[in-house]
């Protein structure tokens, strides 16, 4: 009796804890009795489902690749050829008889040199969009789509903005399709497409984002408006006048310039590229007329230092200060005047003397525009109607004739300019510019030199400079004394030759 008992108690009890055992484990959601649970080691099948961020990086990937496709028809390679001819910077001094006052003509030297960049075609019929130093001086310029080559002719320049358009004789080609580049956001996702360094790598395309927007003075070539998209994709010498495309496949900028460093002029992640919309205001005339027309307000500007702001009053550094008012302008018309600080043009707020300067050159003359504006203090308006940028005035004819023709732009040396160019104190006029191409470029001129002499004679002012050249004839030679950190050289260059 007590042997029974003792087997009841041992099967009650196994059965509470089977019971119990089953209780615990559905709890933990243990897999259910009969099912049979694959080993995740040697023979285990991969998740059919990925994780959703592999998908993503997957879509993303993809989306690079469509836009290469789309892109990559449309952007071109462009070669040119250019004549250059070389005469060493002494040989006007050692071949002058000084002592017969004449002189003989030097032996110059001529070289073909070829140059390279990239275009983006903007017509079926074969209108595609470069820049403008691509193309400069070029005796020739040839075009390469898909190992095809077609003689170029230009169709219009505007140098003001390195854009120009050129056009080949062919048919129902890819058209890029452009895209509005004022939507663009600093850190948006964008591809460079064009042939760095040599055609042989035709269709290079890189990636990167928009570092930033309405970069100025940074030192581009001779480029007057100024508005440029800052990218960090690669952009290499040959790139330029290709294209910057945002994911969408859209045409944003045309990559025009680098910031390089050492040997080479490599990329160093800072590019920039000329905002499309600019881009297709002048691609637009370029095609209508072959020239551009600009707005003119008839003001001088600077831009406002906290300094200025303290002086004159102004309510921060965002405008364009007036520091002279043309006579018989749309300006001196509408009352604007000296020390005016203008912050608003129809409702734009006024970033700096830049942004004025391109906003204005942007509107068709004859336009009527509400300029906001502080004087002493208080805010007021005005009402300008815009005319056409004159092509030059009288004074900017002199300046022409007597330093562009030279390919100098020049000025006096002040505090600031000593400053700038590290300069020692003394007399004489400081090359600020040198014209690409020009007599002065050829014979190393630079910004910075200092011109102490012109034919024997000292230049204390840019008006000295001035009476020396207006009194030579056409095909005169002017000597130089230029002065160059510690040390001097003489260069000659003919009056009117350019």
């Amino acid at each position: 009796m007590q042997k029974s008992k003792s087997w009841t108690w041992i099967v009650v009890t196994l059965a509470v804890g089977v019971s119990l055992g089953l209780i615990i484990a559905s709890q933990f959601n243990l897999p259910p009795s009969g099912l049979a649970v694959e080993d995740a080691g040697a023979g285990a099948t991969a998740d059919k489902n990925p994780p959703m961020v592999s998908l993503d990086l997957a879509a993303t990937s993809k989306a690079y690749v469509e836009v290469a496709k789309l892109v990559m028809p449309t952007v071109v390679s462009i070669t040119s050829e250019t004549v250059v001819k070389y005469r060493h910077p002494a040989t006007d001094f050692f071949h002058q008889d000084w002592w017969r006052g004449r002189s003989r003509n030097p032996q110059e030297e001529e070289f073909r040199q070829e140059g390279l960049g990239s275009g983006v075609i903007i017509s079926t019929d074969g209108h595609i969009l470069t820049n403008n130093h691509v193309i400069r001086e070029a005796e020739s310029i040839t075009v390469w789509i898909d190992k095809k080559q077609y003689r170029a002719e230009v169709v219009g320049t505007d140098p003001k903005t390195d854009l120009a358009v050129i056009r080949i004789k062919e048919k129902k080609l890819p058209v890029a399709h452009l895209g509005n580049s004022d939507e663009l956001e600093v850190g948006e996702v964008v591809m460079a497409v064009g042939n760095p360094f040599f055609k042989e790598l035709a269709h290079s395309v890189t990636a990167g984002i928009v570092s930033g927007k309405g970069r100025t003075d940074v030192g581009v070539g001779d480029i007057d408006y100024e508005d440029f998209i800052q990218t960090d994709a690669a952009i290499n010498p040959g790139n330029s006048g290709g294209a910057l495309v945002n994911l969408r496949g859209e045409v944003v900028g045309i990559n025009t310039a680098i910031v390089s460093s050492g040997w080479g002029g490599g990329n160093v992640g800072i590019g920039f590229a000329i905002p499309i919309n600019l881009a297709r205001q002048i691609m637009e005339q370029l095609l209508a007329t072959g020239k551009v027309v600009r707005g003119w307000m008839g003001v001088y500007i600077q831009a406002a230092g906290q300094d200025l702001v303290e002086a004159l009053k102004l309510p921060s550094q965002d405008g364009a200060l007036i520091t002279r008012v043309s006579d018989d302008s749309p300006a001196s018309k509408a009352g604007l005047r000296e020390r005016d600080f203008i912050v608003e043009v129809e409702g734009i707020r006024i970033r700096d003397h830049n942004h004025l300067m391109n906003y204005i050159a942007s509107c068709k003359p004859n336009t009527r525009v509400q300029v906001k504006f502080f004087r002493e203090g208080r805010e007021q308006s005005a009402s300008v109607m815009l005319s056409e940028r004159p092509v030059a005035s009288d004074e900017a004819q002199e300046r022409r004739r007597s330093e562009l023709t030279l390919g100098l732009q020049l000025e006096n040396l002040s505090p600031d300019l000593a400053e700038q160019y590290d300069l020692a104190d003394g007399e004489g006029i400081v090359v600020t510019r040198v014209e690409p191409g020009s007599q002065a470029k050829k014979e190393g001129i630079r910004p910075g030199d200092v011109i102490s002499e012109a034919n024997r004679q000292p230049v204390a002012t840019v008006g000295d400079f001035r009476r020396l050249v207006l009194q030579s004839k056409p095909g005169d030679m002017l000597l130089l004394r230029v002065v160059r950190q510690n040390s001097n050289f003489f260069v000659a260059l003919k009056v009117g030759n350019d």
